[in-house]
């Protein structure tokens, strides 16, 4: 009688010890097969910075043309798909500073919300409201001989590279679909 008790509470202890191990993994939202090509919507401005989303857009347009797994066309007429792409914030904040006050280092945040939109059914299929970019550089009007930081960047540099990354993310999105890229929660992001 003892052995029957034994295994059943070992065969009991397995079978617990066995099920905690497994883990539930969500099916990823994948683009939609009717949807080939897109049309990348020019990128709106809502911050007092001028003249920064005309770039923007050329970064996104080629991240899809390099990515090549979806056509890019040049109306949304022609398109499957409308990627929408809307600059919310844009933070240009000081981080250090040298002995007699002049600023050495700049933290840029960008902040923007991105949707596609099937254009054949009419519905949005994804919003990311808060994807960010942030890139911390050195100024380099502060350009020294050996200086260990590097030559630091300018405030256009320093954007380029967060165009370049949130672009990425971006498309990401678009082709492995949800959670592939998240935003940051809403309490992050200053009024």
């Amino acid at each position: 009688m003892k052995k029957v008790i034994l295994s059943v509470c070992v065969l009991f202890m397995c079978c617990v010890f066995f099920t905690s191990c497994a883990s539930y993994t969500p099916a990823g939202q994948i683009i939609p097969e009717h949807i080939k090509n897109i049309y990348v919507q020019p990128v709106i401005n809502a911050t007092n910075q001028f003249g920064i989303e005309g770039s923007f857009t050329n970064y996104i347009t080629d991240e899809f043309i390099m990515d090549g797994r979806l056509s890019v066309v040049n109306s949304s007429k022609e398109a499957d798909a409308v990627i929408i792409v809307t600059i919310k914030r844009y933070i240009l904040e000081p981080l250090t500073y040298d002995v007699n006050g002049v600023v050495e280092q700049y933290k840029l945040w960008v902040i923007v919300s991105a949707s596609l939109v099937d254009k054949d059914n009419n519905v949005s299929l994804w919003t990311e409201p808060n994807l960010e970019g942030i890139q911390i550089y050195r100024d380099t009007t502060r350009r020294q001989s050996g200086d260990s930081f590097g030559d630091g960047m300018t405030e256009e540099e320093a954007r380029q590279i967060i165009w370049t990354k949130v672009s990425r993310n971006i498309i990401r999105r678009v082709v492995k679909g949800f959670g592939a890229v998240t935003s940051i929660s809403s309490k992050k992001v200053p009024a």
